[in-house]
C-alpha cells in the first residue's frame, strides 16, 4: 500500500475525536501517517471557559496538552502552527512555517463569536470565544471591582461594578452564572457589600434559553432571579461604550464591562480556503461532511455547514461537532479502504446541560429526563469525565476531577466545598468519625444500668476517696465485698503465673496491655486529691465527666466544635494517663484529636457553617465592618 495521509486541521472538539479514533483504526497500518495541525501545543475544553472567566478553576484546568493527549499514538504527528491555505492542485495543506502533503483533510476550524457589526462590541466588549479572551475577562473584572470599591462618584461606580452578558444561549447563560456565583468572593476581597456587584442578562427574544424545553428554562431563570440576576427580555443592544451600552429603545444600561454572547460565526480563517460558503462563513457540505467543492476535503465541528435537516444548519455544541467527526472519518476509512464513502450524517443529540454556577444547573437528557440543581450539574460533569475515557485519556480524567472537585476555592463545586482539599481537613474526617465514635461506645455504659455513673455509687479509684465510700456501706456490702475477695484469692491460687503486662500500642490476642502509669505521679496524686477531696466532690466530677464525654462524643460525629473537642478529648487522654486509668493501646487518642483539630468539622460537618458565622458575628462585634472607604462620603 501506497503512503497515505490524513491531515486533521483544528484541535477542537471534532479535530481530537477524529484523530484518536483514525489513530486507532490504522495503528497497525505503517502506511497512514495522520498530522493534526493547530495553532496551539493543546487542546481547549472550551465548554468550560466560563469556569476560567469566573476564576473556578486555575487557568490551565481547561488546557489539555496534545502531547499527553496523543502520546502513545505513533502514527499521529503533531504540528504546533497556524493554516494558511489549502493547495488542492498539489495536495499540500500549508502553514506560516511548512507544507503537509495530504491524500485526505478534515477542517475542523471551529467558531468565533459573532457581534453581527453591533458598534463599539470590539471596542469596549469581551467576547468568550478562546481561552486568551477568558484570561482576559477574568483580570477585566477584578479590575473594575477593584476600582468600583475605591470610586467615590456613584455613577462611575455602579458602572464599574455592573456586568451584563448579552445573548441567553448556553456561552451567556452559564457565563453569568458562573460570575453570580464569583460575587461574593470578589465583594470579599475588595471589602463591599456583595448586593453592590450588580448582573444582567440581556436577551433580544421573548424568552430566554430557547435551547430548552420551557420548563427547564423557566427554572434556570427563576434561580438566576433568586440569585439577584436582573433578566431583561425584548432588549436588544444597539452599542457598546467604555462605561454604558445603547438599549434599542433608546435608553442606556451602565457597565464597564459588556460580555457578548450573542452568536457566534466560522472563524475568519474558514475564507482562506477556497470553499463554498453559506451563513456565518460555514463552509458548506454534503451529507458525507464533504466539502461540496472538493470530496477529499471534509469539513467538521462549528465551521460546517450541512442543511440536511435545518436551513440554518447543524446546532454548533460538542455532540454535533463529534457526530460529524464520526461521519467523516467513517467516510475516510471507507475511501482508503476501496469502499464506498457514503456514509451520511445521522444528527444524535442525547441531551443538553447548562451550569448556572457551581452548585446549579437543569438538564434535558434524552428528551424524557429533566434535572436540575445537583442532580443536573451531577450529571454535567459525568458527561465531562466520560468525554476523557471516550478519548482514552486517564491522565485528564484525573486531573478534571482534581480541578473540578478536590482542588477548588470558597466552596465552588457540586459538593459546596465539603471534598475541596484546599482546606486540607477531607482525609481527617474518617478520624473524626471514629474519635466520635470511640466517646460514644465508652460513655454508653455510663448513661443507664447498674453501672451507670448517675447512680449513688463512686466509681473513681482514688484511694483517699475509698475510706469515705465504703464506712456507710452496708453489712451486705460488706459480706459481698469479702465474698469477692475470697473469689478473687482463689481464682490467684487456681492461676500458676499471672499474666504479665506487655508493651504494645494495639491490642495483641492472649496478652496484658500495659498501663501507661501503675499509679500516679506524685504531683499528678496531690492536684488530683486538691480538686477532689471529698466524695460529694467526687459524684460531682464523675457526673459532670460523663456528661461532657457524650457531648464531645456527639460534637464530633456532626462535627461541630471540632477544635475544642479535638483539644480536650487529647487533654482528657492525657488526665486518664497520668491517673493511672489507661493503658498505652490507647494512645492513639492523642494524635488523634490533634489530627481532627485541623478543621475536619468542615468536611461534612456542622463547623462548615458555625465556624464562619462566629468568625464573622464576633469579628464584626469586635472590630467592626471593613470597608473599601471611609468618611462622610462614602457611597451609600
Amino acid at each position: 500500500m501506497a503512503q497515505k495521509n490524513i491531515v486533521i486541521v483544528g484541535a477542537g472538539f471534532a479535530g481530537v475525536y477524529a484523530t484518536k479514533r483514525l489513530a486507532k483504526h490504522f495503528k497497525r497500518d505503517k502506511d497512514v501517517t495522520i498530522t493534526l495541525i493547530d495553532r496551539h501545543s493543546y487542546f481547549t475544553y472550551m465548554t468550560e471557559l466560563h469556569e476560567v472567566a469566573a476564576d473556578r478553576v486555575p487557568e490551565d484546568a481547561i488546557q489539555y496538552d496534545l502531547q499527553r493527549l496523543f502520546c502513545r499514538r505513533k502514527n499521529v504527528k503533531i504540528v504546533t502552527d497556524s493554516v494558511t491555505t489549502i493547495d488542492r492542485e498539489n495536495k499540500l495543506v500549508k502553514t506560516k512555517h511548512g507544507a503537509y502533503p495530504y491524500d485526505y483533510v478534515m477542517l475542523g476550524i471551529g467558531s468565533e463569536p459573532n457581534d453581527f457589526g453591533t458598534p463599539g462590541v470590539k471596542e469596549h466588549g469581551f467576547t468568550l470565544g478562546s481561552w486568551e479572551q477568558a484570561v482576559q475577562l477574568k483580570e477585566h473584572i477584578r479590575d473594575v471591582v477593584r476600582r468600583g470599591a475605591i470610586e467615590h462618584d456613584p455613577a462611575k461606580r455602579k458602572a464599574l461594578l455592573s456586568i451584563v452578558v448579552v445573548g441567553s444561549g448556553f456561552t451567556g447563560t452559564e457565563t453569568i452564572g458562573e460570575l453570580r456565583d464569583w460575587r461574593d468572593t470578589l465583594a470579599k476581597e475588595n471589602k463591599l457589600a456583595p448586593e453592590e456587584i450588580s448582573f444582567a442578562l440581556m436577551e433580544m427574544a421573548p424568552t430566554i434559553m430557547n435551547m430548552l424545553d420551557r420548563s427547564d428554562a423557566d427554572k434556570a431563570e427563576r434561580y438566576l432571579l433568586k440569585k439577584g440576576v436582573q433578566v431583561m427580555k425584548n432588549t436588544g443592544v444597539v452599542g457598546v461604550h467604555e462605561d454604558h451600552v445603547d438599549l434599542k429603545d433608546g435608553s442606556t444600561f451602565p457597565t464597564a464591562t459588556l460580555i457578548w454572547t450573542a452568536g457566534v460565526k466560522a472563524t475568519d480563517q474558514a475564507k482562506n480556503f477556497g470553499l463554498t460558503q453559506a451563513r456565518a462563513g460555514r463552509i458548506v457540505v454534503d451529507e458525507t461532511m464533504a466539502s461540496k467543492d472538493d470530496k477529499n476535503i471534509y469539513v467538521v465541528g462549528d465551521v460546517s455547514f450541512f442543511d440536511g435537516h435545518s436551513d440554518r444548519g447543524e446546532p454548533q455544541i460538542v455532540q454535533g461537532a463529534e457526530a460529524s467527526a464520526h461521519t467523516a472519518l467513517v467516510n475516510i476509512q471507507n475511501a482508503m479502504a476501496g469502499k464506498p464513502a457514503d456514509v451520511a450524517y445521522k444528527a444524535s443529540y442525547s441531551g443538553f446541560m447548562v451550569s448556572l454556577g457551581s452548585k446549579y444547573g437543569v438538564a434535558n437528557i434524552m428528551g424524557w429526563l429533566h434535572l436540575s440543581g445537583f442532580f443536573a450539574m451531577l450529571m454535567k460533569h459525568l458527561v465531562n469525565m466520560l468525554y476523557f475515557l471516550q478519548n482514552y485519556s486517564g491522565y485528564y480524567f484525573f486531573q478534571y476531577l482534581m480541578h473540578e472537585f478536590f482542588r477548588t476555592k470558597n466552596d465552588r463545586n457540586i459538593m459546596r466545598g465539603h471534598i475541596s482539599r484546599q482546606g486540607n481537613v477531607l482525609w481527617a474526617v474518617p478520624a473524626r468519625l471514629y474519635l466520635g465514635a470511640m466517646w460514644i461506645v465508652d460513655v454508653s455504659h455510663k448513661i443507664s444500668g447498674d453501672a451507670s455513673w448517675f447512680l449513688p455509687k463512686l466509681r473513681l479509684p482514688f484511694d483517699w476517696l475509698q475510706p469515705a465510700a465504703t464506712s456507710g456501706a452496708s453489712a451486705a456490702g460488706a459480706d459481698a465485698t469479702s465474698a469477692a475477695s475470697g473469689a478473687a484469692s482463689g481464682a490467684a491460687e487456681a492461676t500458676t503465673t499471672a499474666a504479665k503486662a506487655v508493651f504494645s500500642l494495639s491490642y495483641e490476642y492472649g496478652k496484658e496491655p500495659m498501663m501507661v502509669f501503675d499509679k500516679m505521679p506524685t504531683w499528678m496524686y496531690n492536684i488530683t486529691k486538691a480538686m477532689i477531696p471529698n466524695q460529694d466532690v467526687a459524684f460531682f466530677m464523675q457526673r459532670t465527666m460523663t456528661v461532657v464525654e457524650l457531648l464531645i462524643g456527639l460534637a464530633l460525629l456532626a462535627g461541630c466544635f471540632t477544635f475544642l473537642c479535638g483539644g480536650v478529648s487529647a487533654m482528657f487522654t492525657m488526665i486518664f494517663c497520668l491517673s493511672g486509668m489507661f493503658y498505652w493501646t490507647n494512645m492513639w487518642m492523642i494524635p488523634v484529636a490533634i489530627a481532627v483539630m485541623n478543621g475536619s468539622g468542615r468536611a461534612f460537618g456542622l463547623d462548615k457553617w458555625v465556624v464562619p458565622y462566629l468568625q464573622k458575628t464576633f469579628g464584626k462585634w469586635w472590630y467592626g465592618t471593613p470597608k473599601a472607604l471611609y468618611g462622610s462620603d462614602v457611597v451609600k
